[in-house]
């Protein structure tokens, strides 16, 4: 009779036990996924868009007949995927009449700490330190704003936030915006983009 308590008892035991591991279990998958949902997918935000996403006029080209202030929008983004090394941002017109479209800004070596740039880093105004930026189609190693031409439908402005597998891009004083683009697309884990439109 005593056998046979001390076998139920150690069955009732070894019952508890794996009901209580497969509980933690639980919980802790529960947990791992709620983390993950949290934390959503890689994304940018431009505050200084206004309404419908238009693009004020403050960060507008100044010259070649436009009248802006040419100022840098601020950007601001989250979640960037496990291994980003550093973040670079890029501005692209498609629907400029060239025929390849237009580079405004391209900026690169920002620092994986780096959450968001303040209106004017593309003009040199508080950029992250070791950020460095390429020339555009300005001809210029700084931010150019919209300046399509009167009387065109919106252009459609992308900006596009790259997370780099990569901390540094050693890209040449003289790199086209293609060939920063190439080195861009190679080290790539994740882009987050938002777009504005302007017209005059």
């Amino acid at each position: 009779m005593n056998e046979s308590r001390r076998q139920w008892r150690i069955a009732a035991t070894i019952s508890a036990l794996i009901m209580a591991s497969a509980s933690l279990a639980g919980a802790q998958a529960a947990k791992a996924t709620a983390k993950k949902a949290s934390a959503g997918p890689f994304r940018v935000t431009a505050p200084d868009l206004v309404t419908k996403g238009r693009i004020d006029v403050s960060h507008a080209f100044n010259g070649m007949g436009c009248t802006g202030q040419n100022i840098s929008p601020a950007l601001s983004w989250s979640n960037p995927p496990a291994g980003t090394k550093s973040f670079a941002v890029t501005m692209y017109d498609p629907d400029a009449p060239t025929g390849s479209g237009w580079w405004h800004w391209i900026m690169y070596n920002i620092p994986a700490t780096t959450t968001s740039l303040a209106a004017g880093a593309g003009n040199g105004r508080n950029a992250p330190r070791g950020s460095a930026q390429g020339p555009t189609d300005f001809s210029k190693k700084e931010y150019g704003g919209p300046c399509p031409p009167v009387g065109d439908k919106p252009h459609h402005y992308h900006i596009k936030v790259f997370a780099l597998k990569t901390d540094k891009l050693d890209i040449p004083g003289n790199a086209t915006p293609a060939f920063v683009g190439f080195n861009l697309n190679a080290n790539k884990l994740a882009t987050a983009s938002v777009t504005g439109l302007f017209a005059r």
